[in-house]
């Protein structure tokens, strides 16, 4: 395992998260003692930093859990603050057991609390997995739908009928299209200011753009307008979304427990692997992966 540089609580640190290899997956900034700032401050250093988000860190309530494993964490994109981030969270957990050590770890979001185990594999690589909010899914309207493909300049028949489009929820809002062939997903050109002013109306963070290669793995894309990003590299709040979609769907057997895996990012050349992990006797859903710091300049 990298040894992580020495740090101030005020330095913001950088990781490459659902990767390995820190010019994959989805970088984020990671602000580890965040007292003192105020909105405005930490808005300044995400727009700085230029990731689709950063986390900033601070002292959680004394009954949440014992200090040094428990922190308030909130999520700032370069342009807002996003109420859940699911790769800065797994970044961000990593960070702390390269500073105090694998193991549970909880966060309490905007969301709500969100714990968080790390650990250690094998080939000392920390591996952080996420325990989402309470998820749920709802149908939209042909109306919703046919405004969402204008603005990505999709048809209709670009979509997989076998899962159809639906708005999931597992901290964040997406809306999940499903591609008919991996040619579609490829072929990312949408109108940015369309899309964005859709998503700011409906309260979306992404849409998360799926095609599916086999029974339990998928390659996904996520535009990102409101971050003032095209696209995110690999999102695990969508992630979580979209475990909870398919298990809505029953588009996949949870008995006892479904293991899927995402590819994101490889048409971004930022190839990134998440995890995502539903159980028959919980709801909530799962997301794992690796992270690493990434090099200074």
């Amino acid at each position: 395992m990298m040894t992580p540089p020495p740090t101030t609580g005020r330095d913001v640190l950088r990781y490459a998260a659902f990767t390995i290899d820190p010019r994959g997956g989805n970088p984020a900034g990671v602000v580890l003692d965040a007292s003192g700032l105020d909105d405005a401050a930490m808005l300044a250093i995400a727009a700085d930093v230029g990731y689709s988000e950063s986390a900033f860190l601070t002292r959680a309530p004394d009954d949440l859990g014992p200090p040094g494993r428990a922190f308030a964490v909130r999520y700032f994109s370069p342009k807002d603050e996003v109420s859940f981030c699911g790769h800065a969270t797994i970044a961000t957990a990593v960070a702390l057991a390269e500073r105090s050590g694998p193991g549970p770890l909880l966060f309490a979001t905007q969301v709500g609390v969100v714990p968080v185990e790390v650990e250690a594999g094998p080939d000392g690589v920390l591996r952080a997995t996420l325990t989402s909010v309470e998820p749920y899914v709802q149908e939209i309207s042909r109306s919703y739908l046919a405004e969402a493909l204008a603005a990505l300049r999709w048809d209709e028949s670009d979509l997989d009928p076998a899962l159809p489009p639906r708005v999931a929820y597992a901290g964040a809002r997406h809306l999940v299209l499903a591609a008919a062939t991996r040619r579609r997903l490829a072929d990312l050109d949408y109108d940015f200011d369309l899309l964005a002013a859709y998503m700011t109306a409906r309260d979306l963070t992404t849409v998360q753009l799926v095609w599916r290669e086999s029974a339990d793995t998928f390659h996904v894309r996520d535009p990102f307008p409101v971050g003032g990003v095209v696209e995110d590299p690999a999102t695990g709040a969508a992630a979580a979304a979209f475990g909870a979609y398919l298990r809505r769907l029953g588009a996949v057997r949870v008995a006892p427990i479904a293991r899927l895996t995402l590819h994101q990012g490889e048409d971004m050349g930022r190839p990134g692997v998440l995890n995502v992990e539903l159980r028959e006797n919980d709801t909530r859903v799962r997301v794992s992966g690796a992270a690493v710091p990434i090099p200074s300049g």
